[in-house]
């Protein structure tokens, strides 16, 4: 990936990958009441709950990411923006959050809902983690693009 004197690549995906960690971490402690580990499990699992899903955020955000840039063939990212790098990055994230959820609530209970979840009907999916799976890397993508100056590593 090339630089047409917007953002490098590796300084997109650094503020990218930011992003997605912290505001993941935030979003996991957040919504845990919504689920019934808030109120059956320990401190010390709820905290390796949360930590354990973000890294699985990270990497689900990262493959999505990825894959969308090779479908998409966008070889000057973050300097281009492209509005289908975006759809099918969230598309991506999306799919796997909402097959991860059905996965391990519906067949392998390894987690549930609390009766304080939304549910979206028709996929049975929790309306906490479909939110994540729009607004964050929405913002990932916005701090991704932003020029190298406005930031300091």
């Amino acid at each position: 990936m090339r630089s047409t004197g917007g953002v490098n690549w590796l300084s997109g995906m650094r503020r990218y990958l930011f992003v997605i960690a912290s505001l993941n971490l935030l979003w996991e402690f957040a919504h845990m009441p919504l689920y019934d580990l808030w109120s059956t499990g320990s401190v010390n699992e709820i905290v390796f709950a949360a930590v354990h899903c973000t890294g699985g955020d990270i990497l689900i955000a990262l493959c999505a990411l990825i894959g969308a840039l090779i479908l998409t063939q966008n070889d000057e990212w973050p300097t281009l923006q492209k509005r289908s790098t975006i759809v099918i990055t969230i598309a991506l994230g999306f799919a796997y959050t909402a097959f991860s959820e059905w996965l391990n609530i519906e067949v392998r209970s390894t987690w549930a809902y609390s009766d304080l979840m939304p549910v979206i009907p028709v996929i049975n999916m929790g309306l906490s983690p479909a939110l994540q799976w729009l607004i964050i890397p929405l913002l990932a993508f916005r701090a991704a693009s932003k020029s190298v100056r406005n930031w300091r590593y």
